[in-house]
């Protein structure tokens, strides 16, 4: 199948959807998998020091991938502004299979010594690369693929399937632990075994974009454009004619970014190592309260296709700052998991706000020319610096006798992202995507 999204049936282009959705699932699968499964592998690249030291040092690695992703997010966001979405899809999903093959296999610290960590180190950078690149580039292509009364519904998929691969993950975990394996197997050679799963859920990722049709965004564009303008396409140059779309994206993800990393990446490990429940427990609760969270992207996608993007992001920024510090605090001092099931339920609630909408409001800021390179590459500096450093920053906080510090750090980051929400336009009503191929002097 091939060509382009011109005169698609609806059943074409939900083909094409899901097809670029379920790469993204397996990009985000293999992604989170090593943040569930930290606590069982963590000894074994580092066996010195007491939990909390040898957890700190995986989530500084976790911290270090994060560190490619702009990188991931500039190489794969020119290459899919230049040859096409598609293409780059194809490249990212091939580099996340690279980086789980290399963690599956790489021997332990006792065997052959510091090359295990600089591995684990590599793998991640590999990884951090990959999904640098595939978010911009999947925002774009989903943002681009769907029809203009439906993008916000359509695009919240891109964190449905995002979701989901932390949910399997999870799932993944869950099993291996009340199903399969001892405690003293997972964490002896049992942590290898979701790692190896992804590699090969990867190769059915490659096949599905194989058959994925083009955007019409794009192909439209390259058709009316003059050459000149197509040699400047995705380039750092041609990105900085619009200096305001870059500054919101960086200031709308801020707050957005840390807040969700921290109910869902780093809440497995808080539950355990501050609210003190086993891992079990918090394994379960994490997934029971994620698989909600997964089911309420759409609806409230759906509800900016209708009332805007605006009044949902000023929700999540509103309630987002004067909550965080109650639930965080409550959560601390949990007395039961019904109790922590619905204090989590509660954030993750208010982060839809952002989590829904974000991808399509970023797509919307830009022309298709940069498109894929202005949502990847400063939503990628801003999670490098943000997200990717939350598990890190809460657990300095903690061994630091200051974990409430944490709580204020969010909520102050929370704030900033509000002050420009209230400021930016609706992007529904501006969308740059309904100007695709309208050519350009």
């Amino acid at each position: 199948m091939s060509g382009t999204t011109a005169g698609l049936t609806p059943g074409q282009r939900l083909r094409s959807i899901f097809s670029g959705s379920v790469g993204n699932l397996v990009e985000w699968y293999d992604w989170y998998t090593y943040a569930a499964f930290s606590l069982y592998f963590a000894h074994v690249f580092f066996p010195d020091g007491d939990r909390t030291s040898q957890l700190l040092k995986t989530a500084a690695i976790f911290a270090v991938g994060f560190l490619m992703r702009p990188l991931g997010g500039w190489l794969l966001g020119r290459y899919a502004d230049r040859h096409g979405r598609k293409a780059a899809l194809l490249l990212s999903v091939l580099m996340m299979c690279a980086g789980s093959l290399i963690i599956t296999f790489t021997p332990g610290y006792a065997s052959i010594g510091v090359a295990a960590p600089a591995l684990l180190v590599f793998a991640r950078l590999l990884q951090g690369l990959s999904v640098g690149g595939e978010y911009g580039t999947s925002s774009t292509y989903l943002s681009e693929m769907a029809t203009r009364e439906h993008r916000g519904f359509w695009s919240s998929f891109q964190y449905v399937t995002l979701v989901l691969g932390h949910l399997l993950a999870l799932g993944v975990l869950i099993v291996l632990q009340q199903v399969f394996l001892t405690d003293a197997q997972l964490r002896e050679w049992g942590w290898r075994i979701p790692f190896a799963i992804g590699a090969l859920a990867a190769i059915s990722a490659v096949w599905l974009r194989r058959n994925m049709l083009e955007t019409e965004s794009f192909e439209r564009s390259e058709s009316t454009r003059a050459p000149s303008h197509q040699a400047r396409q995705g380039t750092l140059r041609a990105l900085m004619q619009h200096p305001r779309a870059v500054l919101t994206v960086i200031g709308l993800t801020m707050g957005g970014t840390l807040a969700f990393y921290t109910y869902t990446t780093y809440m497995h490990k808080f539950l355990v190592n501050s609210a003190g429940l086993d891992s079990r427990t918090a394994a379960l609760l994490n997934a029971s309260t994620l698989f909600v969270y997964m089911l309420m992207q759409p609806l409230v996608g759906a509800l900016s296709d209708r009332i805007g993007r605006r009044p949902i992001l000023i929700a999540f920024g509103v309630l987002g700052t004067a909550c965080t510090v109650p639930i965080l605090a409550s959560l601390q001092d949990v007395h039961s998991a019904g109790q922590a099931f619905w204090l989590i339920l509660a954030a993750l609630a208010i982060v839809s706000g952002y989590t829904s909408i974000n991808a399509v409001v970023k797509a919307e800021l830009f022309p298709v020319e940069v498109r894929a390179l202005g949502v990847g590459l400063p939503y990628a500096l801003t999670v490098c610096l943000f997200g990717g450093t939350a598990e890190y920053v809460a657990l300095w906080f903690k061994q630091a006798g200051m974990e409430q510090g944490f709580y204020w750090y969010v909520t102050a980051c929370i704030a900033v992202s509000l002050l420009v929400y209230i400021a930016m336009p609706d992007t529904r009503a501006t969308s740059r995507i309904d100007r695709d191929g309208v050519p350009t002097p």
